[in-house]
This record gives C-alpha cells, sequence and structure tokens, in this order.
C-alpha cells in the first residue's frame, strides 16, 4: 500500500512534469534558489542515474590507466610552481551559458583564497581539465595527465557546492565516509543500502594526512546515499548521532587544511 506522503510526492511529480517549461532566465533564476533546499548527495546521485560511464562511489570515474584508489599516493597531485602556487589550467564548454559558467568559476574561485591552489584558464598548456556537460556530475581522481574530462550536467550540477566536491576529487581527494577510520566515527547501515550499490561503502587504504574525520567535509556523503527507500538512513554519525553530513556550503576548514597540505603548500 503507498502511503499517503508517497502518493502526494507522485501529485507532485506529475504536477511539476506537466507544467510548461521555462525561460532560460528563469531556469537559472531557480538553480540558484534552491541550491539549499535538496542534499548535494541526493543531487549527484539523482543526475548520474541515468549515466553510461563507470563511475566509483556514485561521482568518480572508473580510471582507465590505473588504479583511483592509489591515486592518493601516486604522482597525481598537481605540481607547485615557483612561486609556491599550484596552477590547474582549465576550459570550460561552449555548451554552457554565461550564468553557469559564472557557478563553475564561482566554484574554482573558493579555492584561490585559503588554499594555495589556482585554476586559471587555459592558453596550450598539455595537462588541463575540460568541465563539459555530460551525463552526471563527476570527476577523474586527481591529476591524470593530458586533457581529463569533469562532468557537470547543465540540468541537475550547476550549483557552487557540487563544483568544488567535483574539483576536490580532480585534486586527488576521495569521498570523507570511505576513509580507512571512518568505522569510528560512522555506523554504515548495509541493511539499508541499495544491494547492487553496496560496494561504493567499502572502506580504502587512505592517506588520512594525520587530520581528524570530518563530518563537515564537502566531501561527506549525506545519511542516505544509495538507500533502498526514502527516509532509510545508510549513513549514521556516532556517538552523536545528530551531527550534520554532507553539507553542500563549501569547503570546510579541514578541507582547506588537508589541501593545502597534500600541495605542500
Amino acid at each position: 500500500m503507498i502511503s499517503s506522503t508517497s502518493l502526494l510526492l507522485l501529485l507532485l511529480l506529475g504536477f511539476s512534469r506537466a507544467l510548461p517549461l521555462q525561460e532560460e532566465g528563469d531556469q537559472e533564476e531557480e538553480k540558484e534558489e534552491g541550491a539549499d533546499t535538496v542534499d548535494m548527495t541526493t543531487r549527484i546521485l539523482t543526475a548520474n542515474n541515468a549515466s553510461d560511464e563507470m563511475l566509483l562511489e556514485g561521482d568518480i570515474m572508473l580510471p582507465k590507466s590505473r588504479n583511483a584508489m592509489k591515486c592518493w599516493y601516486n604522482s597525481c597531485v598537481w605540481p607547485k610552481a615557483s612561486n609556491g602556487k599550484v596552477v590547474i589550467p582549465y576550459v570550460i564548454g561552449r555548451e554552457f551559458s554565461g550564468y553557469e559558467r559564472g557557478i563553475i568559476e564561482g566554484g574554482m574561485r573558493a579555492f584561490s583564497g585559503p588554499t594555495c591552489i589556482r585554476f586559471t584558464p587555459r592558453t596550450n598548456e598539455r595537462d588541463f581539465i575540460s568541465v563539459v556537460s555530460k551525463q552526471g556530475c563527476w570527476s577523474e581522481l586527481g591529476k591524470t595527465g593530458g586533457m581529463q574530462e569533469l562532468s557537470l550536467n547543465k540540468q541537475g550540477c550547476i550549483y557552487s557546492g557540487i563544483v568544488q566536491h567535483e574539483l576536490n576529487h580532480a585534486l586527488g581527494f576521495q569521498h570523507e565516509q570511505t576513509r580507512s577510520d571512518r568505522d569510528n566515527y560512522v555506523r554504515i547501515n548495509w541493511g539499508n543500502i541499495i544491494q547492487q550499490s553496496a560496494y561504493n561503502f567499502q572502506k580504502h587504504d587512505t592517506n588520512n594526512l594525520n587530520t581528524p574525520y570530518d563530518y563537515s567535509s564537502i566531501m561527506h556523503y549525506g545519511r542516505d546515499a544509495f538507500a533502498i527507500a526514502y527516509g532509510r538512513e545508510t549513513i549514521t554519525p556516532f556517538p552523536n548521532p545528530n551531527v550534520p553530513i554532507g553539507q553542500r556550503q563549501g569547503l570546510s576548514r579541514w578541507d582547506v587544511q588537508r589541501i593545502n597540505m597534500l600541495h605542500g603548500c
């Protein structure tokens, strides 16, 4: 039997699909206004639901030439220039509107104040990030060499928090809830996880840079990531189960420190 809440959601979904398409400017304005009403994890996983890419943990591009899970240790960190800055060239696809490009570049600028990372428009550099609108929100892990893609689908990924999350993958960071010591800080509720998605919660032999577990990291997924049903919690913090996780406002204090530590800044 369908609950009254589920029935209401289905009716609202049907009504929304029946509405006429908005003008582009209205759609763009709505993106920013609704940015804080939906959990970032939900946005990413929803956008990636129909992706035909091989993705690990929901939004990490499966490597074609090496094991991404070992990226943390290898020479896939973007190099530091003589001035102490880590300059990362980028190209943003022409499919993005000026408004969308502004959000993407705004997410990039969020790194330039507290960290040594500087995202800079590409001239002729060999190694660079190509921001495209493919199916879903995803990135390769760390510096792969040459052109490496970072997808921000126009229909679900153009939010500053998602931009920063995917860029942090490109800098070499995995999700917080898969770090090696996570069992000391969160409980994974395996019975609430979609069976075929359970592999996304496997721990990895990560280099935690001697930093504490960070519930507030922009790399931490939300409570119901890959849940079998709405309201079924897949990740529970402890000892305080009410600690907020999966925030989408921006880099946390420990995100910033780890970026600088990993890049020797």
